[in-house]
C-alpha cells in the first residue's frame, strides 16, 4: 500500500505562552462540566461483554449505546489472541493516503515538534471548522495506521484534523540534545495554544493512544490549558507506567519492548551529533544501543527531565494519578488482555467518581489492535466509529448543530 509524502513547509516560530510552573491547575477533584447527573436513570443498554463504567455513563453512554448494545466479537483468528492481533494490526492493517501539509514548531528551548494538517484544508474548511488534535503512541506518528484511520473518519465527518509528532518522530527534526518523555506537557501546551491560536473560533478536541493518551490525560488533568479542550478520548492508556514496565519485562512482552526501544534508539541515531559533549549523567551510548525501554530511559530521558532514576521518572509519569482532576468530557477505552497497556493499571474507582469520564473496556483488543467490527481484519479498529460519534456529540451540543458537514476527503475506506 502506497502511502503520500507529506508536503513539507517551514513556518516561522509562532508567539507561544510560555510553559511555567504557574500554568499548573490546583489539583481539585472534577466536578460537572454540563448536563444533570441522575441515580435513578442509570444506562444498562451495553452488552455484558463490555466493562462499562465512570461517573459520566449515564450522561454519555447513550449517546453511543448502538455500539455498546453490541456483542464484541473479535476477528477469528486474527483478534483470538492478544499478541497476534496486536502484530497483526501493526504490520497487515492497511494504511489511509493522505497528503500532509507539515508545519515545524519551534518550542521556547529552541526544540522543534511538527504538526501534520491534511493538504488543503486551511484554504477549504471554513474558520470554525471543528479540530480533532491527534496524538500517537511511543515513537509512532502521522504514518502509523490506526492514526490515519482516525484522521480519514474525522475528516470525512468535516472535521480539520492535526497530528502532533513529537521530537523525532515521523522524521520530525531534532534540534536540541532533548527528546520527549511521558512526563513532559510543555510541547503539548505549545501545541494547544498555537491551535487555538491559529483558530479561535473552532473548538478543540483531542485523542491519543499508548504514551499519546497518557499524556493527553496528564494534561487534562495538569495543566491550564486543558480548558481549550472541549472533549478527549483516551485509548490504550498504560496509565501506569510501573506496572507496564513490569509487564513488558515478561515474557513474549519482551518482544515490544525491544521492539519499541529500537524504534527510540533509532530516533536518536539520526541526531547523535547533538549529543556528543553533552557530559553529566547522561549515558548516551547506552541509549543509543538500547535493549530495552528503561535502558534508553536511564542513559537519556531520566536525565534530560531531571529524575534521579527511571522508577522515579515512571512513578511521577502516570496518568491514573490525575485523571480525578480531567473537567473536560473524556471517554477511555481499553482492552482487558491489553500486553503493554495492563488491565490492572486502570484507575476505575477514580473513574467512577469522575462526573466527567466513561471507561470501555473490551474483552480483547491487544495494544492498538481491536480487529472486530464491520471493517476487520484490516480496515478501522473497532473503536473509531465509536470515537467519532462521541465526538460529533460533544461538538454538537457545544455548537448547537446536528452533524457534521464539510468535503469528503477521498482515500481508502476509513
Amino acid at each position: 500500500m502506497s502511502m503520500a509524502t507529506p508536503h513539507l513547509t517551514h513556518s516561522h516560530p509562532p508567539t507561544l505562552i510560555s510553559h511555567s510552573p504557574a500554568r499548573l491547575l490546583r489539583p481539585t477533584r472534577a466536578t460537572p462540566v454540563s448536563g444533570n447527573m441522575t441515580t435513578t436513570d442509570q444506562f444498562k443498554d451495553y452488552h455484558p461483554s463490555l466493562e462499562v463504567l465512570g461517573g459520566a455513563r449515564d450522561m454519555f453512554c447513550p449517546v453511543i449505546k448502538t455500539h455498546l448494545g453490541r456483542p464484541y466479537n473479535h476477528y477469528p483468528v486474527f483478534g483470538s489472541n492478544r499478541h497476534i492481533e496486536t502484530i497483526f494490526a501493526a504490520f497487515f492493517r492497511n494504511i489511509p493516503d493522505v497528503n500532509y501539509k507539515r508545519e515545524c514548531l519551534r518550542t521556547p528551548d529552541d526544540g522543534t515538534v511538527t504538526l501534520d494538517w491534511v493538504s488543503g484544508d486551511a484554504r477549504t474548511l471554513p474558520d470554525n471548522t471543528p479540530i480533532l488534535l491527534l496524538l500517537p503512541g511511543l515513537s509512532g506518528g502521522s504514518d502509523d495506521s490506526y492514526v490515519r484511520h482516525m484522521l480519514v473518519r474525522a475528516r470525512n465527518k468535516g472535521w480539520r484534523v492535526v497530528v502532533f509528532n513529537s521530537r523525532g518522530c515521523a522524521d520530525s527534526p531534532v534540534t536540541t540534545p532533548q527528546m520527549y518523555s511521558a512526563s513532559f506537557l510543555g510541547d503539548l501546551d505549545e501545541v494547544v495554544n498555537h491551535v487555538v491560536t491559529r483558530y479561535p473560533k473552532a473548538n478543540l478536541y483531542g485523542a491519543g493512544w499508548s504514551m499519546g493518551a497518557n499524556i493527553l490525560v496528564q494534561y487534562l488533568g495538569k495543566e491550564a490549558g486543558a480548558r481549550n479542550f472541549s472533549g478527549a478520548v483516551s485509548m490504550c492508556n498504560p496509565f501506569n507506567l510501573v506496572m507496564s514496565d513490569e509487564d513488558l519485562c515478561q515474557g513474549f512482552n519482551k518482544i515490544y519492548n525491544r521492539s519499541l526501544a529500537k524504534a527510540l534508539s533509532g530516533i536518536l541515531k539520526k541526531h547523535l551529533m547533538l549529543f556528543e559533549d553533552i557530559g553529566g549523567d547522561y549515558n548516551i551510548q547506552l541509549a543509543a544501543n538500547a535493549e530495552t525501554i528503561r535502558d534508553y530511559d536511564e542513559g537519556l530521558t531520566r536525565v534530560s527531565f531531571g529524575f534521579k532514576s527511571v522508577d522515579e521518572y515512571l512513578q511521577k509519569s502516570c496518568s491514573a494519578d490525575y485523571i480525578k482532576y480531567v473537567r473536560t468530557p473524556l471517554l477511555c477505552i481499553q482492552a482487558k488482555n491489553d500486553p503493554i497497556a495492563p488491565d490492572r493499571a486502570i484507575p476505575r474507582e477514580d473513574i467512577k467518581e469522575n462526573p466527567n469520564c466513561v471507561l470501555i473496556v473490551t474483552p480483547q483488543g491487544g495494544h492498538l489492535g481491536w480487529v472486530a467490527g464491520e471493517n476487520a481484519p484490516q480496515g478501522c479498529p473497532w473503536t473509531d466509529p465509536m470515537v467519532m460519534d462521541f465526538l460529533q456529540h460533544l461538538e454538537n451540543e457545544k455548537s448547537g448543530t446536528r452533524q457534521g458537514t464539510g468535503n469528503v476527503l477521498q482515500s481508502v475506506e476509513a
